[in-house]
């Protein structure tokens, strides 16, 4: 009993002595959590979906899109397609391969004119007292020109229709590389067209090209309606919009990259197919297109991303200008040689005006070996004029 009523009595001291606190549990800090979610999520959805016009991009850095795009992780890399695979191989070994080794190396003037030359008598002069350090080829899409100068005589190729803003103007330029090519000597290819002219006396210009490394191809980027606009989805995966690039035809081209040209058939066919008037609405032209896209993806750092042939479209008009014969100056041809920086201006809204100080290897130089849009009537003035105004 006694055991019993000591057991009683620690039970009731129990409920005598204060019970311990339970403390109420903390309310978790679902403010935290919520906010933390939502950024996550919208960091999620900003990688996802990212920010293509300024104003998003400024939400992130006053700095714009660049800052924002550094970092994102890298997105990952496309794989190639077979065809791609191929065509990749076969263009890096011939880029990797040490350039031809000619003991008599020639630059090759290809001339791509629908029939007469009108400055034949210009080029002649231009040539004079420099055989044996030039090649002449004369595509003739419609008439066989009458020559004057026995530097053009017998130097036709072989020569097809050309219609402009068609592939057949860019087939017509390959040609002319392929038969140039035939002769290991020529080592540099100029492409001209029946109203070129030459700015630089020979010796002048066969140095300019020859004692450079890189091919003189245009190449800029114009996010207007007139550049990327003319960009197809069908020449996916092989060529990205963001790689789609814009360029005058008028092109100087080392060997290596000749040969480049002719080994590529797989972003040729894209053009081809997919760059012509009328493409999904919009008028793409590939000889405007295809050079500068293809040296901007194989090898941006081999060319210059100018011509060397200078046109003035300062007029603003879908042609350029076109040179009379009251034009044609002497203090006119010492402007257009005087030049040291090309310009750009692309298509969209805000006409951005991009300019670019000529350099020649590494040093600042005057753009323009060769004009063009010069009309017949000029051959007189400028056989007055030429060389006087080639002295810089």
């Amino acid at each position: 009993m006694k055991a019993v009523q000591r057991w009683r009595l620690s039970m009731k001291d129990m409920q005598i002595l204060p019970m311990p606190r339970h403390r109420s549990q903390l309310k978790k800090p679902t403010w935290i959590l919520v906010l933390v979610s939502l950024v996550s999520l919208f960091l999620i959805c900003a990688y996802i979906y990212p920010p293509h016009n300024s104003a998003a991009c400024y939400v992130f850095s006053s700095k714009g899109c660049d800052s924002f795009s550094h970092w994102l992780p890298p997105t990952p890399a496309r794989e190639f397609t077979d065809d791609e695979i191929a065509s990749r191989v076969v263009i890096k070994d011939i880029l990797s391969a040490p350039p031809t080794q000619s003991k008599n190396p020639k630059i090759a003037f290809l001339f791509l004119t629908p029939g007469a030359l009108p400055f034949e008598r210009l080029w002649d002069k231009f040539f004079h007292g420099h055989e044996g350090r030039f090649s002449v080829y004369v595509h003739a899409s419609k008439d066989k020109p009458l020559h004057f100068s026995r530097y053009f005589i017998n130097r036709e190729i072989r020569s097809d229709k050309v219609v402009w803003g068609r592939i057949s103007m860019v087939d017509a330029e390959r040609r002319l590389l392929a038969n140039a090519l035939k002769d290991p000597d020529n080592q540099h290819f100029v492409l001209l067209s029946d109203s070129c002219i030459p700015l630089q006396e020979f010796d002048y210009v066969f140095n300019y090209l020859m004692d450079t490394n890189v091919s003189f191809v245009d190449c800029f980027e114009d996010p207007g309606p007139h550049g990327s606009g003319r960009y197809s989805e069908h020449m996916l995966p092989e060529v990205e919009k963001s790689y789609f690039r814009k360029g005058a035809q008028w092109f100087t081209m080392k060997r290596q990259h000749a040969l480049v040209v002719m080994a590529d058939s797989l972003y040729y066919s894209k053009f081809r197919d997919y760059c012509k008037p009328g493409m999904d609405g919009r008028n793409c032209y590939s000889d405007e297109h295809y050079l500068p896209t293809f040296f901007y993806m194989i090898d941006p750092d081999g060319i210059a991303n100018w011509s060397v042939t200078h046109v003035d479209w300062s007029e603003g008009k879908w042609h350029p200008k076109s040179y009379r014969a009251q034009d044609v100056t002497y203090e006119l041809m010492k402007n257009i040689t005087s030049i040291d920086k090309s310009v750009h201006v692309t298509s969209d809204e805000r006409k951005e005006i991009q300019v670019r100080q000529c350099l020649w290897n590494g040093m600042p130089r005057q753009c323009y070996l060769f004009a063009r849009k010069f009309l017949p009537e000029t051959l007189d003035n400028l056989m007055q004029l030429f060389p006087n105004y080639t002295t810089i």
